[in-house]
């Protein structure tokens, strides 16, 4: 009998709906649900490189700017630092020489007080009574000791009687008629003045000629030059002209 060849059997097509698990991969998860692929990024949301940089000359230019400022606020900073130096050092000397004013101010009374006393006794007098001969040397000898004590701190009187008033160091009281002195000369002084050092502590009062010829200014004596629309009158008084030389005469520049 001639061979015959068996039939293979047909294998059942796979059943929409078979229900049963889903083959897993290695890794757990079914190639259903396995992860779609990112999805690549267009041109248009790439986002701007910016502004360029800028060149290297650009920036050599800006630091040699900021070198500079800062240069200039160092020196700024150093000459305020120097200013504040010399300040602090000159007050320091102010209140050296001057700390006494205020004490010497009130003693410059005691030292008046002792010249009043040496002058209400006549020279007669003196010579009639040992007695009061005695005390009148002490009087004067306490009041030589206080002036050599004022001198030894830059306390010094202020030269007044026949000289030309001076409205920096003189106070004038009144005015007398006499002829024979030049107008302003100091003829009488009721109360001395004194400086400490080169700053006037008390003005001399005193009382001035009036009558006399005027004086003249002096020849090396500056004119003071006249404010904006306004004339300087001739012969103004010597009382105000310039005293840059004399003692005194740079108390206005130190107020």
């Amino acid at each position: 009998m001639p061979d015959q060849k068996k039939p293979k059997p047909e294998q059942p097509e796979a059943l929409e709906g078979l229900s049963g698990p889903a083959p897993v991969d290695a890794e757990g998860a079914s190639p259903a649900q396995a992860p779609a692929d990112p999805p690549a990024a267009s041109p248009a949301a790439t986002p701007d490189a910016g502004p360029p940089a800028p060149s290297p000359e650009t920036q050599i230019a800006a630091l040699e700017g900021q070198v500079a400022e800062l240069n200039d606020k160092l020196l700024r900073a150093l000459a305020e630092a120097e200013n504040v130096r010399r300040r602090a050092e000159r007050d320091r000397e102010d209140a050296f020489k001057y700390a006494v004013a205020n004490f010497a101010r009130d003693v410059l009374g005691v030292a008046d007080n002792l010249r009043r006393a040496t002058e209400s006794i006549d020279a007669d007098v003196r010579k009639a009574d040992p007695a009061v001969d005695k005390v009148m040397a002490g009087i004067e000898l306490t009041e030589r000791e206080m002036l050599a004590t004022f001198e030894r701190y830059g306390i010094k009187p202020v030269a007044a009687l026949g000289e030309k008033f001076d409205h920096n160091r003189h106070e004038a009281l009144f005015e007398v008629e006499d002829k024979a002195r030049p107008a302003g000369t100091v003829v009488q002084v009721l109360e001395t003045g004194y400086t400490l050092h080169d700053r006037l502590l008390r003005p001399a009062k005193v009382g001035l000629a009036k009558g006399g010829p005027k004086v003249e200014a002096r020849a090396d004596a500056k004119p003071e030059a006249a404010e904006p629309g306004r004339k300087a009158s001739p012969g103004a008084p010597g009382a105000y002209e310039s005293k840059g030389s004399e003692p005194g005469g740079k108390l206005d520049e130190k107020l």
